[in-house]
């Protein structure tokens, strides 16, 4: 079995005819936002992917195996929604509403793309704007944070939380460095009344922690 554990993500600068030459790995959005896998190639090889946690693979993406081998990532076709309106606003207002909804979403010029969801299709119907069912490569945008396809029910989801909160903290540095303050006054009374009623000297020696 090929063990994988690398990508180069494209556009990578490998020459077109080793990319030619190399294996294919196939899969759709939801297979390729695993970072632990085993998949048949299509050579009809097994290969066990091993990457790091987040990893979402993209058409276009080149892994190396543990041998040095290359195998190229290609989008499956997967049943999707894809959504034009000769109006640009009304696309504009159905990008919106399908954003409250943490759908992932993917942008063209001209069109929407998401998986398909008969709900969603007659929400896209109410908002004027057209949804045909199609079979088509899915690739939706990645999180604002960075990194690859993340919402609520995703495993990586606390990441993009956690920068979420990075930034907030840091916009409102005064308010946080507040209830720090607060908390290690606490911290300090609670420590000085111990003291006076055992009568207890802290040093290097004693086993409390400081």
């Amino acid at each position: 079995m090929l063990k994988i554990d690398k990508v180069l993500s494209a556009p990578h600068g490998i020459a077109a005819v080793l990319v030619r030459r190399a294996p294919k790995l196939v899969l759709p959005f939801a297979e390729r936002s695993k970072s632990r896998l085993r998949a048949v190639l299509g050579n009809g090889e097994e290969a066990a992917l091993f990457l790091p946690r987040g990893t979402v693979l993209r058409g276009g993406d080149l892994l190396v195996a543990e041998d040095g081998s290359f195998v190229e990532v290609q989008a499956a076709p997967e049943r999707v929604l894809e959504v034009r309106a000769a109006d640009p606003l009304a696309l504009m207002r159905a990008a919106y509403h399908l954003g409250n909804r943490h759908t992932p979403v993917e942008v063209g010029c001209d069109y929407l793309r998401l998986e398909f969801d008969p709900v969603l299709a007659d929400m896209l119907a109410r908002l004027g704007v057209q949804a045909i069912q199609a079979d088509a490569p899915f690739e939706p945008e990645a999180g604002a944070y960075g990194g690859g396809h993340k919402h609520g029910h995703d495993a990586t989801f606390a990441e993009d939380y956690a920068a979420a909160q990075a930034v907030f903290h840091e916009h409102h540095g005064d308010e946080h460095g507040h209830s720090h303050s607060h908390s290690h006054s606490h911290e300090h009374e609670h420590e000085h009344e111990h003291e006076h009623e055992h009568d207890h000297v802290h040093d290097e020696q004693c086993g409390h922690k400081h």
